[in-house]
Order: C-alpha cells, then structure tokens, then sequence
C-alpha cells in the first residue's frame, strides 16, 4: 500500500488511548492476536483469504510522522512522553497467515500477530478493514463464478463501491476468485487486470438512431466491439446490430459482441441468439448484466440462457446479501500466557494455533483440524505460515496470476455440496484434543480467578 507511514491513524481511538495506558503500565511484552470470523453469513459455507499484501505493506511501512504526531498532541488526549514514544514506533512482530487465495472456514484462524503489546493492539483496526473488505468480496465474486457455470465473469462495479480504495480492492479480490476483468480502468493500470467495457445508454440515445451509434461506435472501434441494444427494444437493437455487422464483414471485421442490459435476460437472450444464429453470425457473442448476482447466474444457468458472459457490478461490489463477516481481532496470549474470553457467544481459544488441513485419495478437501501452534505434526498441510519476521515479510510476495491460479486449483478441490449457493453444507472443522484441553484448562483457571471471589461474595451477602 503506497505511502504507509501516513496511515499510522487510520485506526479506533480506544486503540491509541489503550496504548497510552500499557505505556504508563509498562506492558511492552509480546501479545498474539488471533483474526477469525466467528459465523457464516446467510447461505455463505467458505471463505476466501484474501487482503493479506495490503497489511504487510502496511505493518512495514507503519511511522507515526511528524504531522500525526502534531495532530495528536494538539487533542490534549496524550502525555508528551508517549507521544515521543510514538515518534520512535515500529512494527517489529511476526505474522502468521493463510495464503491469499486459499479457503477457508469460520473459526480458523486467518492470521496472527506477535509483537509488543502495544504494536499489535494498534494495527488491529487497519488489519480488519482491509482483510474484511477484501475476503467478502472474494468470497462473494467467487460464488458468482460458480454460479456462472463456465460463462466469464467480468466486474462492472466500480461507480457503486464504497469509496476509491474499495473500487480498487474489489477489482482485485474478484480477478482474484476468477472473474475474467474489470471495467476499473485504475485497477488495470495498478494490478494488471484486463480491462473490458461496451458502452453505456447515453451513447445510443446521443444519436438520432440506434444504428446510427453501433456504426459510430465499430468505426473508432473495429476489432473489438460489443454493442448494447436493449436501449429502446432489444430483439430490434440485435436486428440492426446484425446490419452493421454484415457492413462490417464486407469490410473484413467481425462484430465481437452484443450486452442485454435489462428486461426478461433468459428470454431476450435466447431470441437474441435465434436473430444472430439465423443471420449466419455464430460468432457473435451475448453478454448479460444488470443488477446481476450469484442468484441471478444461478437462475439463468439453470434455464440454459445462451450468455457467453456477464457483466456483475452493484451486488457484488458491495456483497449486498452479506454486506459483512463478523470478524474479530482478540487477544490469545500475553507474555507468553495464553488468555480468552468467557463472553457468551463470544468464546474463542486460547494461545497460538495452526490449521491442518486433510484431503481424501482424490485430492478433494476433507477436513480441517485446528490446533495449539507448536506442537507434533498432524498428518494434514499447515496452512499457517511466517509471512513477516522482525516486521520484515518473508520472501518474495506471490503475482495476483499466481493468487488467482492457487485460488482456482484449491477450489476445484472443494466438493460442490460446500459451494451451493443456497443452503450448502458445513465444511467439517475441528479442534484437536490438545486445543480443547488448552480451552478448558485457560477457561477453569479464567473462572477461578475472575468469576468465584464474585460468586462467594455475592453468596455471603445474601447469607447476611
């Protein structure tokens, strides 16, 4: 991420005053934080890993400079000496991660954090914002792709997202999940995605006649071409694309495409067809969009509507049936002592973990089985691995191509129960023996210590 050190306050502010206050404890010793989701969304039965380059960029380049520095000395929240302790700060932890483009489930650690108290708690919003946002949309554009059913699948979602960052983010997590492109001409610039686009209905509407537009549009643009004709009544617009191009044949071109934008897709597209087909064109390819989602892909590959590809843009830029994950960031061990939560519904295990993972004779994905970072090996793949040391990442970063072909290889190796689009099937994750035994133990010693003296004096009380 390009210029990190001013990011430094992209955080909460109980983060900083929190920080002000190990300081003034003299808490500098090492804290783990775990992130994980803690529920499926509706009809969600994966999740993709994905935003992981953004926060070692971040972790790296993290500097409070001297405007922040100013900016917080001027709310009268912060002592001199903790600003100047600030002045000085660095990421120097450790991260343990999955690799962007895997999957995985709820409950699993997705990454760790080590490092001084201090670092690791004021990262956690940055950590979240990215890793949230880039693994929903992720998730979200590779079920569209299933329910795509071979057909490309390209993001048309840029003007809806929420805000530039995102329009970005989204652009590269959906090329990621295996959309074909994007019509975000920055993120092509930036991430090397291929860029695709038509033309809008203010083109067509700019001109006396529809036909008038498609031949100005193939004369500045002969070889590549895809016309929208549902601007005024889509089987006539096909007709006159179909004019234009036999004029184009006759000039040695091909006219590439034609975009359904609205209206009854299933029905329109196969008349759309029939018009092409019966005019010698074959070719000539049919994209849909429109509002368009994983339910709407779905529905129409079940009706067999003759799309060659899609256009997805609002729905998917912001994952509109599932807008967000409930992801935590907590606190697993301080000073080398694991620690948890006991809230209700808000439980997690304690201490560092690993994820192994386990396929059958085939090669599909099996099982998961989380447990206590450290110990014998399981049989299964670690997922987890060092990704940063010493605030330094490890080896060369993956290309996006490569993200993008480890995504495609790992969930061709997910059985499709897990991927339906409604209603799928729980992946089976599950914690080690160890893990559990962890749990109770950390649990019992949390009760005894917080929960019991409160007990008992409440019991006295009444007995008074």
């Amino acid at each position: 991420m390009e210029n990190c050190h001013n990011l430094a306050l992209l955080t909460d502010l109980y983060q900083l005053t929190m920080a002000q206050s190990y300081f003034r404890s003299g808490k500098f010793d090492p804290a783990t934080f775990s992130l994980f989701i803690r529920a499926y969304p509706p009809n969600r039965g994966y999740f993709v890993a994905a935003g992981l380059k953004d926060v070692l960029d971040f972790l790296e380049g993290l500097r409070f400079n001297g405007e922040a520095i100013d900016y917080l000395r001027s709310t009268g929240l912060f002592a001199a000496d903790f600003l100047d302790y600030l002045k000085g700060l660095s990421f120097t932890g450790e991260v343990w991660a999955i690799a962007e483009g895997r999957l995985l489930f709820k409950d699993e650690p997705i990454a760790e954090v080590t490092a001084p108290i201090i670092e690791a708690q004021l990262v956690e919003t940055f950590i979240i914002n990215q890793i949230n946002l880039q693994m929903l949309i992720a998730t979200k554009a590779a079920r569209c792709v299933h329910a795509a059913r071979g057909r490309a699948v390209v993001d048309f979602s840029l003007r809806r997202t929420h805000g530039i960052d995102a329009g970005l983010k989204v652009a590269r997590s959906s090329y990621m999940a295996g959309f074909a492109g994007t019509s975000n001409v920055l993120a092509g610039q930036k991430y090397g995605i291929p860029m695709v686009g038509t033309m809008a209905h203010s083109f067509i509407s700019s001109f006396d006649r529809e036909i008038d537009a498609f031949r100005s549009f193939v004369a500045t643009f002969p070889d590549n071409s895809i016309l929208l004709i549902d601007t005024y009544d889509t089987p006539a617009g096909a007709r006159k694309a179909v004019e234009v191009a036999r004029e184009m044949a006759v000039r040695g071109q091909k006219l590439r495409g034609v975009r359904i934008d609205s209206g009854d897709l299933a029905a329109l597209a196969r008349e759309v067809r029939r018009i092409f087909d019966e005019a010698g064109f074959h070719d000539v390819k049919i994209t849909g969009s429109g509002g368009l989602d994983e339910y709407d892909l779905k529905a129409l590959a079940e009706a067999n509507a003759p799309y060659d590809s899609y256009g997805v843009g609002t729905r998917m830029g912001v994952s509109a049936d599932a807008p967000w994950f409930d992801m935590a960031y907590k606190l697993v061990e301080y000073n080398r002592r694991p620690v948890l939560k006991l809230s209700a519904g808000k439980s997690y295990c304690p201490g560092k973990k690993q994820i192994f993972r386990f396929v059958d004779g085939q090669g599909r994905l099996k099982q998961d089985v989380i447990d206590a970072r450290g110990g014998p090996p399981r049989g299964g793949e670690p997922l987890l691995q060092k990704v940063m040391d010493h605030g330094k990442p490890q080896g060369a970063y993956p290309t996006l191509k490569e993200i993008r072909e480890r995504f495609a290889t790992e969930f061709s190796r997910l059985d499709d129960s897990f991927k339906a689009i409604r209603d799928p099937a729980l992946y089976p994750v599950e914690l080690s023996p160890r893990l559990k035994q962890l749990h109770e133990e950390i649990s019992r010693r949390a009760t005894q210590t917080e929960l019991e003296p409160s007990l008992r004096s409440r019991r006295e009380l009444g007995e008074s």
